[in-house]
């Protein structure tokens, strides 16, 4: 897979799904950081505030964690979002919120190629509720990490099992298509790439495998009208690129 492929694993976007970046606040009100005495991102501010005052549960709003880690996440420093998501699940009685921390958590491991641990935190996310609305996700980047592990064969049974919690995942879809080209099985891959791009998953790199898919199986002029397709697209954002 592609670093743009890796752009696209799936991590939740806190409260109301919105955009999790805009004019975010890294400290939640319940820690109360004095400013003059710490940096707001310093790695460890957060979990030094926590483990200091070892606060109860019902003291820490996880969901306001839950935030402050994806707007880590936003800025790129994913070991302090690694550990912001930790908190999230510890302090939560929530089992939903508890699960989607554990997701998040995963992503940022794998921001930081740190694939097993990434592998660990998708599980412990699938062990909480494997039928949850945060369970297709947590298959499909789960699937990811065990390919880059080298487990192609585990990777495809849980793109597999993505595909059947959220029949509407594009993300899904297509990673069901990677993993089955990858296999050899070229005609199962372009009907799953098919699906991924009909549910709007259509960029360059995924038109590109499909193209890959579609020459395999054997459908060599409908390959290369994909494959055209993927180019413009690149070149498009190129010229976005240029200007």
């Amino acid at each position: 897979m592609t670093d743009d492929e890796r752009d696209d694993h799936r991590f939740s976007e806190g409260q109301g799904f919105g955009d999790p970046y805009e004019g975010f606040d890294l400290d939640p009100p319940e820690l109360e950081v004095d400013q003059d005495k710490v940096d707001p991102v310093d790695s460890r501010v957060l979990a030094d505030m926590l483990d200091e005052r070892t606060v109860s549960n019902d003291q820490v709003d996880a969901e306001e964690l839950l935030d402050v880690g994806l707007n880590y996440m936003g800025i790129n420093r994913f070991e302090q979002a690694t550990d912001t998501f930790e908190r999230s699940a510890r302090f939560t009685d929530e089992d939903l919120v508890e699960q989607e921390a554990w997701v998040n958590k995963g992503v940022a491991h794998a921001e930081m190629d740190e694939h097993e641990e990434a592998i660990g935190a998708y599980q412990e996310a699938l062990r909480i509720d494997d039928d949850s609305e945060h369970a297709a996700a947590a298959e499909t980047n789960l699937a990811y990490a065990l390919w880059e592990s080298g487990r192609a064969e585990q990777a495809l049974e849980h793109a597999e099992r993505a595909v059947e919690l959220d029949e509407r995942s594009g993300q899904a879809w297509y990673n069901r298509g990677f993993f089955l080209l990858e296999r050899g099985l070229a005609e199962q891959a372009v009907e799953a790439l098919d699906n991924a791009t009909r549910l709007g998953f259509r960029n360059a790199e995924v038109l590109q495998e499909k193209a890959r898919a579609l020459e395999e199986a054997g459908e060599h002029d409908r390959a290369e009208e994909v494959a055209e397709q993927a180019e413009e697209i690149q070149e498009k954002q190129q010229e976005r690129l240029m200007e």
